[in-house]
């Protein structure tokens, strides 16, 4: 079996590889928004650097599409990796936790850690396959500065409902701390309750251009937060020049048009979605905890096969051109026990993952 390094293998061949391993998308939105770009990079705009605050008018299509006109700001961001980094920074020091499911999106977790907090996770892996309310009221404790509310969870892909997303915000008020409310996978899901309906005050958000519009190389996100907390975070920023200029002007354009082109993305998507779940339960000792998905991916359990995850893994890619994502990167407790596979890809990749899955399950066992 190939050695090389999965993600140096799958760039060197980018145009074979069935990339379902970074919940990437690959799915067509609008050709308005491409246009859009073209024209700015024509046009010179990447000659200057954007206004601090971003491209003229960005920022208010942003609050607009959360229904967020009064009383909050935005930091646009490279990326929402980039987002987090900064609220983590600003916000934390030695001593504090964050309460955080796992899985997790644990990058996050990660730069927690560099804060010299700690974060307090909670398994995640059983049914109801996402936080409880009860959990997070046990979880949260004196030192405890924020709740990391991943809604809809990467990589389970379950999300809260409305009764949750109060409850959890309710432990946030009565507490005096900050709900990071992570609403990257947001477009995706069946329906979704922003935390601000609740505790405006207290809710900070972090955005994706990511997934939605399928943004991932072009590094574009946001924090968005209420006023008060604006001078703060912006003081944390990492770069204070903003974010890609024709990114914004493509993310711009994208929610300015996310009507004409939302619709069919996730229309696609499901499909793919239902395309991987007949596969899967057509093969003996696996599962998807969750169905459907609220974002777009799967966590497929394979637990019963007494398969490493990370052969299943290089088996997919190096001898079928197939790149999906070993638990060990999502989970500190759970990652030997499912892959996670992303489905915004063409149509044709989710057949093709669902005619080789059962292939290299049954050759590794």
């Amino acid at each position: 079996m190939e050695k090389k390094d999965p993600f140096v293998y799958a760039h060197e061949r980018e145009k074979d590889i069935v990339w379902m391993s970074q919940n990437t998308n690959q799915l067509e939105t609008s050709s308005k928004i491409q246009e859009a770009m073209l024209k700015a990079l024509k046009e010179g705009k990447h000659n200057l650097y954007p206004h601090r605050d971003g491209v003229l008018g960005f920022k208010d299509v942003l609050l607009d599409d959360l229904g967020l006109k009064d009383n909050y700001d935005a930091l646009i961001t490279n990326g929402a990796i980039e987002a987090t980094y900064t609220l983590t920074r600003a916000m934390l020091s030695e001593g504090d936790n964050v309460v955080a499911s796992d899985p997790s999106f644990m990058p996050i977790h990660h730069q927690v850690d560099l804060c010299d907090a700690e974060t307090k996770e909670i398994d995640v892996y059983k049914d109801p396959y996402k936080l409880t309310v009860e959990e997070v009221n046990e979880a949260v404790d004196r030192n405890t500065e924020m709740i990391l509310l991943i809604d809809p969870l990467n990589p389970l892909g379950t999300s809260y409902t409305e009764k949750e997303v109060k409850g959890i915000s309710e432990i946030a008020e009565d507490n005096d701390i900050l709900l990071v409310h992570d609403i990257t996978y947001r477009d995706f899901a069946y329906e979704h309750t922003l935390a601000s309906e609740f505790v405006p005050e207290r809710t900070i958000f972090v955005y994706s251009f990511s997934k939605n519009v399928g943004f991932a190389g072009m590094r574009l996100g946001a924090l968005i937060m209420p006023e008060e907390y604006s001078e703060l975070l912006h003081k944390y920023r990492t770069n204070v020049l903003s974010a890609n200029v024709i990114a914004q002007v493509g993310g711009k354009k994208a929610l300015e048009t996310k009507e004409e082109w939302l619709p069919n993305m996730l229309d696609q998507s499901r499909k793919n979605q239902k395309i991987i779940k007949e596969a899967v339960d057509q093969i003996p000792d696996i599962h998807l905890p969750v169905y459907p998905s609220n974002t777009n991916m799967f966590v497929i359990d394979i637990e019963k096969t007494g398969l490493d995850p990370q052969k299943v893994q290089k088996k997919l890619l190096y001898e079928h051109g197939v790149f999906v994502r070993g638990g060990n990167y999502l989970s500190n407790t759970a990652g030997n026990k499912f892959i996670r596979v992303s489905f915004t890809v063409p149509q044709e990749g989710a057949e093709k993952f669902a005619e080789k899955l059962p292939v290299v399950l049954e050759d590794l066992r």
